[in-house]
C-alpha cells in the first residue's frame, strides 16, 4: 500500500521550501509546524544529513470535519509534508490522506479525505514545472 504523494522537482531546497508554503496557503493550509531533521540530528547526534525539512500542514475546516468524525484522528494531524534533498533533486512529500479512511475504516472520512486529496495534489502539482510550450 502507497501511503505517500510526492513529486520530484530540479528545483534548489531553500526554493523548494518556499513554493512549498506558498502552495499549501493557495489551497487553504497554514503550516502550523516545522521540524528542521537536519539540525536536529545534527545538534542531538552529531550526524550530518541531507536537507531535511517536516512540515505540519492544517486546513482548519478539514481539521474540523475529521474531528468530528473522529476524535482519535488527532493522531494524523497535522498533515505532515516532507521536503528533502535527493541526490540532485528534492523531493515534495505528503501523507496520504486516504491512510485516515484505510486505517480507521470510518466512512464517514471519506469525504475529509477525498477534500484532503485534492487539495493537496493541486498543491503538489503547482510545484511540477510546465515544460515550455
Amino acid at each position: 500500500m502507497s501511503y505517500d504523494r510526492t513529486v520530484r522537482l530540479s528545483s534548489g531546497f531553500d526554493d523548494t521550501v518556499t513554493a512549498v508554503r506558498e502552495a499549501l496557503i493557495e489551497q487553504g493550509f497554514g503550516v502550523l509546524t516545522e521540524i528542521d531533521v537536519t539540525a536536529t540530528m545534527k545538534a542531538k547526534l552529531g550526524h550530518e544529513m541531507e536537507d531535511y525539512l517536516i512540515l505540519g500542514a492544517c486546513n482548519p475546516s478539514l481539521a474540523h470535519q475529521a474531528l468530528e468524525a473522529d476524535r482519535n484522528i488527532g493522531l494524523f494531524l497535522p498533515c505532515n509534508v516532507v521536503v528533502r534533498r535527493d541526490g540532485e533533486t528534492t523531493l515534495v512529500q505528503a501523507l496520504d490522506p486516504g491512510t485516515m479512511v484505510t486505517l480507521t475504516g470510518l466512512d464517514a472520512l471519506r469525504p475529509v479525505a477525498a477534500d484532503a486529496t485534492k487539495r493537496l495534489d493541486s498543491a503538489l502539482a503547482a510545484l511540477t514545472p510546465t515544460p515550455a510550450a
